[in-house]
């Protein structure tokens, strides 16, 4: 077994059906950009009605029609935001909570402990989050997951990892191993990942690794680690 290989995301996920809400960041073959790449799927008629939306300089969940909106508290927020030389990248409104522990002065798994995982019996799904901090001309990134210890969701464990950014190589987590009932959560590490130079390559490669039925929405963004200059790309199902 090869623990340090990395992964092709296309062959890594594709054909599987549902590994629910995903966020994956890397560092660019030519050693240029850093990657951030969030995306979302969903099963039920409440978790497909959402589109993703470039707002004040974040990014938001919003529903894609309103009317059909049933319970907007774990769909509905903001996925990416920016704080300084940090950009938070998480599937639930815990975007927030780090956002407003970095203002408080704490680090990133110090503001998620006021966190657990989400509430939505008997999936407990996780929360996931990633934070990249930039220094000049490099960065590093942590990512963390909050998941039940168990299948009554009895207590909420905690893992996180720090990353130094490494050419060519991203680290991929997502909510969930695949379909089930109840949802059976990721586990272990993140998956190591191939990145890509090309943005809308690297976007329509990951795009099309997810489910046809079941994927909502794409965002990817690419930062020049150079000069700051941001690229984004963002698919919506929902049009």
């Amino acid at each position: 077994m090869d623990i340090y290989r990395i992964h092709d995301i296309s062959t890594l996920i594709a054909g599987n059906p549902y590994v629910g809400r995903g966020i994956l960041i890397g560092k660019t073959p030519d050693g240029n950009s850093a990657v951030t790449a969030y995306f979302i799927m969903g099963r039920s008629e409440n978790s497909r009605n959402r589109i993703f939306v470039r707002r004040d300089g974040a990014l938001f969940t919003e529903p894609f029609d309103p009317a059909k909106v049933k319970d907007p508290s774990l769909i509905i927020y903001a996925a990416v935001r920016s704080f300084e030389n940090k950009l938070i990248v998480t599937n639930g409104d815990q975007t927030d909570t780090v956002y407003e522990g970095l203002k408080a002065g704490k680090g990133f798994s110090e503001a998620l402990a006021s966190r657990a995982f989400e509430p939505d019996a008997p999936n407990f799904t996780p929360r996931i989050s990633g934070m990249l901090t930039f220094e000049p001309e490099d960065f590093s990134y942590e990512m963390s997951i909050l998941k039940s210890v168990d299948r009554e969701g009895s207590a909420c464990a905690r893992y996180t990892f720090r990353y130094p950014a490494i050419a060519g190589l991203g680290h991929f987590l997502h909510t969930y191993v695949t379909d089930g009932n109840p949802l059976p959560t990721f586990q272990g590490e993140p998956e190591r990942v191939k990145t890509a130079d090309d943005i809308d390559a690297f976007t329509e490669t990951l795009w099309n690794a997810l489910d046809e039925q079941n994927r909502i929405s794409l965002y990817v963004r690419y930062t020049n680690l150079k000069d700051g200059a941001v690229s984004e790309r963002m698919r919506n199902k929902n049009r």
